[in-house]
């Protein structure tokens, strides 16, 4: 842009910003739109660099109407949050085709701000914010550009202002912030049409379901504890309770089971010391919150309350659009309903007619009849023992299955993830007539001594099951870990056999085994831990929090208050008085060099006159006694002084002129 006529580097400017406000869209636009909103602003470039001709209104109007086409065949509409990001989009492209005038330039960056501002719709962290405030600031840039006359400041120089700019106004945007009356929900994760669960569990269960959430990083919930966190293999957080079953898929029961227990009570005796933590749950479009099995108590979410089911489920009324925070007590010993009546058992026991029928008759005959049969706590004892002595495999990627899949799983396969051992299980269970079901949440979870949390991601996504017992009530059994009990003990990655890899080494190193060393995975964790800042002290500064921040300083004393007041006006009074020191210390470059002249000259004899300017001043000394070199220099450089503060120089014109006057300054005496 260096070598450009001023005007053009203008315009490649503003097609930056703009390409930088559009660029974060591009993952989650159609990639047709984006391509469609890349090419106008690569034409627009191309005209500008090469001083070709704008395309005429005749050529844009039908490329907008196709492109308004395009955005109603991919959305089925032209209104809604989506499909209007879509069209400001393709909108702001086709407006850098059509700019001719100062008034066009301000409408270009005005929607080019507009469209940056929708990127909050998708994206809210650390990253997002750093790029969205770097485009903030070319965008500015280049809407100041426009502003300067002839003489316009180099782009580094601009860049610099422009920062300066934006630090004065952080202090103005915090207090805003902070005191400025927030809605109850969230303007930029309110609901919207077509809101869908993005990713997560859901309330059924089939093979392969739990292993596509393994392979995904994404963050679920943080999990900050304010007692020790307990052991690794007591970190089930409970989700969905799968009881009903066809033959190949788990879906939760009927809708009586959505509501709470029908006399609101459930019967738990609970056991041991309580675990306190705090969860800070990401959005996921889902009703489903998580807490550590079983959970004692959950805070109340404002504006969104939950149920809890017979099955304790924690279900909210409204899907989670926005990050939530709750406090949480849970214990890890419990007996959850130890009195069920026959009645209640036996929608635990069902099995589908004529499916895997293997299965069913190996489990009736492992468990015996009559007098010889083994107790519910033997038959499970020997079912677990099977899965270790047997040559079962835990694996992402286990082999199809066919129409009878418990039955190609235990005799064939004997391959699978954890849904695959535990539905099965749930199946020989209930063959044997013991109560039993899936339970669907996560295992585990990264540690970070640092602040005693927990991060939970959709790898630590797993699946389990619980038996009844007479007089135990659901017992939780983990069959994934007779077969992997790396799986609970640490975590996924360590459960799994590593690939073969000349890598291995290196990604050892690296941390990217799972491991808790790795220079990578460090990094990893103060990354995590930054992204945790993040969310609690910014996203998560809800109208709750705000009122509570004012009414602690509505409740100051009188004189903590004043006194803060006080070093407040202080130190706004110092700043200010520093700024203008500053000021006055520094002055015109220009100014300090002629200042040093004139006291140099002063030296010599010839003072300057308040009324006396630079030529006045030239001409009396050149009637001085001086030597011919001295001479020529003070005339040099009173010459170039007066063009430099009274003509129209640019700034570099400046910076050569200031290395003149100091080599001139020295011969001048």
């Amino acid at each position: 842009m260096t070598g450009l006529p001023r005007e053009k580097a203008d315009m490649l400017l503003l097609l930056l910003a703009a390409a930088m406000a559009l660029a974060p869209h591009a993952l989650h636009l159609p990639p047709w739109l984006s391509a469609a909103a890349a090419a106008p602003l690569l034409w627009r470039a191309f005209i500008t660099v090469r001083g070709r001709r704008q395309p005429p209104l005749a050529l844009l109007a039908p490329l907008a109407l196709l492109g308004i086409a395009g955005v109603y065949a991919s959305y089925g509409s032209l209104l809604g949050r989506d499909a209007g990001v879509a069209l400001l989009a393709l909108l702001l492209a086709l407006k850098s085709l059509e700019m001719h005038g100062r008034r066009d330039i301000f409408v270009f960056v005005f929607l080019s701000f507009f469209l940056l501002l929708a990127n909050f719709f998708h994206a809210q962290g650390i990253l997002s914010a750093i790029w969205m405030l770097a485009t903030v600031l070319v965008l500015l840039t280049g809407l100041l550009s426009t502003q300067y006359g002839a003489v316009q400041p180099r782009l580094a120089q601009r860049l610099s202002l422009l920062g300066r700019m934006l630090a004065l106004a952080l202090p103005l945007a915090a207090l805003l912030f902070l005191a400025l009356p927030r809605p109850d929900g969230p303007l930029w994760g309110a609901p919207h049409e077509g809101a869908q669960a993005r990713t997560g569990l859901s309330d059924s269960m089939q093979p392969g379901a739990i292993a596509s959430l393994a392979l995904s990083s994404a963050p679920v919930f943080t999990a900050r504890f304010s007692t020790p966190i307990p052991p690794q293999d007591q970190l089930y957080w409970r989700g969905v309770v799968l009881g009903d079953y066809d033959g190949s898929t788990w879906t939760r029961r009927g809708a009586k089971e959505r509501a709470p227990a029908s006399d609101g009570r459930i019967d738990i005796v609970l056991a041991g010391q309580p675990s306190q933590y705090e969860v800070t749950l990401q959005a996921s479009g889902l009703r489903r919150i998580f807490a550590l099995d079983v959970p004692r108590s959950i805070e109340r979410l404002p504006g969104n309350p939950y149920v809890v089911s017979s099955a304790l489920e924690v279900l909210t009324v409204q899907p989670l659009a926005s990050t939530v925070r709750y406090r949480a007590s849970s214990q890890t010993r419990y007996r959850l309903q130890a009195a069920l009546s026959p009645a209640q058992q036996q929608p635990w026991l069902a099995l589908p007619a004529g499916r895997n029928p293997r299965s069913a008759a190996w489990a009736r005959q492992l468990r015996g009849s009559g007098a010889g049969a083994l107790a519910p706590a033997d038959a499970i004892a020997a079912v677990l023992d099977h899965f270790r002595r047997a040559p079962f495999r835990y694996t992402l990627q286990p082999p199809l299955l066919g129409k009878d899949g418990v039955d190609d799983f235990l005799f064939r396969t004997q391959a699978g993830f954890c849904e695959h051992y535990a539905g099965s299980f749930v199946v020989l269970m209930r063959a044997m007539g013991i109560p039993a079901r899936v339970v669907t949440g996560y295992q585990g979870g990264a540690r970070d001594a640092a602040d005693n949390s927990l991060r939970v991601r959709q790898s630590d996504a797993h699946a389990w099951s619980e038996v009844w017992l007479a007089g135990r009530g659901w017992v939780r059994v983990d069959p994934t870990s007779a077969v992997a009990p790396l799986r609970t003990g640490r975590n996924l990655d360590a459960a799994l056999p590593p690939p073969p890899s000349p890598l291995t080494a290196w990604r050892a190193l690296a941390g990217l085994d799972g491991g808790a060393h790795g220079a990578l995975a460090a990094w990893r964790r103060q990354w995590q831990q930054a992204g945790h800042a993040w969310s609690r002290w910014v996203l998560d500064y809800t109208p709750q929090r705000q009122r509570v921040l004012l009414d602690g300083l509505k409740n100051l004393p009188a004189k903590k208050l004043a006194l803060a007041c006080a070093v407040l006006a202080l130190l706004a009074a110092a700043a200010g008085a520093l700024v203008c020191w500053r000021q006055a210390r520094q002055g015109d470059p220009l100014d300090r060099l002629y200042a040093r002249f004139c006291r140099q000259q002063a030296q010599r004899g010839y003072s300057r006159a308040p009324h006396e300017g630079p030529h006045g001043y030239a001409a009396r000394l050149a009637a001085g006694k001086a030597k011919p070199e001295a001479h020529a220099a003070i005339a040099q450089f009173l010459a170039i002084y007066a063009a430099m503060k009274y003509g129209n120089a640019n700034p570099d014109e400046h910076t050569r002129a200031r290395r003149s006057l100091r080599r001139l300054l020295t011969q001048c005496r």
